[in-house]
């Protein structure tokens, strides 16, 4: 069974000219080209799609994802790791979820709250596999220790200071500022005084979280909640920033 690559676009919420482009990267080979110019794609086809979609939300680069992809032959075990992932973030929400419940019917009632219940499902640690892929285990190891020793006054305060500095991009962005002028620039100075708490923010660094903000689903989300456009804003002010103010 085969399908057209506009079928697979439509199914798969992307467009044919992104898969086209995934062909043209050598991430995604048709299974044939009719005589009509027009691609189809097999069951094989479809899988290997799925992974790429899948490491996307990870917010792996498009060469990242090829050389994973060319690295892990055995299909089966690539997907078993990725269901891991899935359902250990599916986990965390659950625990989220309830505990925001639990915290807002406490609140509700006028109950007292238990911290433990307060931030069940707000565990870092779930991350260290994909930090640790990104980053090396030293630099997972360095933030475990760094946050751990904060306590949780301190991780409170350090949330706060990052919020406080998502909703300025958003207030820049709505006031039509341009990622690059002083008012943006030095948003993104304090942004990265933030991230200097747990790694040296180099040029390379700072522009590939950057990145990530935009490319990771779950980033975007977290600053378009300050409006749409905010999460390009902020990638756009801090490769700006790290081009003419970081090296490495």
């Amino acid at each position: 069974m085969e399908w057209s690559i506009q079928e697979i676009a439509r199914q798969a919420g992307t467009t044919s000219r992104t898969l086209r482009h995934y062909g043209d990267l050598g991430l995604l080979t048709p299974s044939r080209t009719g005589a009509n110019g027009y691609r189809y794609y097999d069951q094989e086809a479809l899988v290997r799609l799925q992974r790429i979609l899948l490491l996307r939300e990870l917010g792996l680069s498009l060469p990242a994802i090829k050389d994973v992809l060319e690295g892990q032959r055995d299909t089966s075990a690539a997907l078993r790791s990725h269901l891991r992932l899935l359902e250990q973030e599916r986990e965390r929400i659950g625990r989220q979820i309830a505990s925001v419940r639990t915290t807002l019917h406490r609140t509700e009632e006028g109950e007292g709250l238990m911290a433990e219940e307060v931030f069940d499902g707000f565990d870092h640690t779930v991350y260290e596999q994909e930090v640790t892929e990104r980053w090396g285990r030293e630099a997972y190891q360095r933030g475990d220790r760094w946050w751990k020793g904060l306590g949780p006054d301190g991780r409170a305060r350090f949330q706060e200071e990052h919020e406080w500095i998502a909703r300025d991009y958003g207030e820049a962005r709505a006031a039509g500022l341009d990622a690059g002028c002083d008012e943006a620039q030095d948003i993104a100075r304090r942004h990265c005084e933030w991230l200097a708490v747990t790694m040296e923010p180099t040029r390379s660094y700072v522009t590939g979280i950057a990145e990530m903000y935009v490319a990771d689903p779950r980033f975007a989300r977290n600053y378009d909640r300050y409006g749409d456009g905010t999460a390009v804003f902020v990638r756009d002010a801090l490769t700006i920033y790290a081009r003419h103010r970081l090296t490495g």
